[in-house]
């Protein structure tokens, strides 16, 4: 309950986001925080709202006014993803009139690909889950390599720029395997919050992705 503090720790280390994982318990097992919560979090960083809800669509606008920059929906979880998307790119952003929103999409290990080839024009962003999130422990797929590189070719094949973020599992021993996919945006946990020294272990981990950039 130090959020506000732990944050600080980060400023100025090249962080540029604080990633929210808001779950239910319905669409996954865990339940953890809502639009009050990331709404009271006060932050230079962009906040990234990571969306494992059950139909997004009925709560959407809170997370918005949340202050949310960048908003991921599951497209397990939308009965239309593609209205979700483009809804969220009508609206503007909380933090500042006239700029909007990044949309993300995220599909959890088990799903087809060839579900995001109908949105690529509705979204910014694509969140390739290293993790199962439905399974108790949250185990490691180890084939990410490859399934990241199947998302990678499908964008560059359609001519998108469209960022592509790795998240789940992303630590020490690990990140620069990660960083050399070639991921936007890396998502890392305890893996900086270990409770001893996160400012060190994330200049760590930004500098082991700065050494794989060409």
């Amino acid at each position: 309950m130090h959020l506000s503090s732990e944050l600080a720790l980060l400023e100025g280390t090249g962080i540029q986001a604080v990633h929210f994982d808001v779950m239910d318990g319905c669409f996954v097992p865990v339940m953890t925080v809502g639009p009050p919560f990331i709404k009271a979090v006060k932050t230079r960083f962009l906040k990234d709202v990571h969306l494992m809800i059950q139909n997004p669509e009925a709560t959407l606008r809170e997370y918005v006014l949340a202050g949310s920059d960048i908003i991921t929906v599951h497209i397990e979880a939308c009965e239309d993803v593609r209205s979700i998307l483009r809804t969220l790119g009508a609206m503007d952003n909380a933090n500042e009139q006239g700029r909007g929103l990044v949309r993300g999409v995220a599909l959890n290990p088990d799903t087809s690909l060839e579900l995001l080839k109908p949105l690529l024009d509705d979204i910014e962003m694509i969140v390739v889950l290293a993790v199962n999130p439905r399974m108790k422990g949250f185990p490691f797929l180890d084939s990410i390599g490859d399934r990241f590189a199947e998302v990678k070719d499908m964008v560059t094949s359609a001519g998108k720029d469209t960022l592509l973020c790795l998240d789940g599992g992303v630590k020490r021993a690990n990140i620069v395997a990660m960083a050399r996919m070639g991921a936007d945006v890396l998502v890392s946990g305890s893996a900086i919050y270990d409770g001893k020294s996160p400012r060190e272990n994330a200049q760590f981990m930004l500098d082991a992705v700065k050494s794989q950039i060409k």
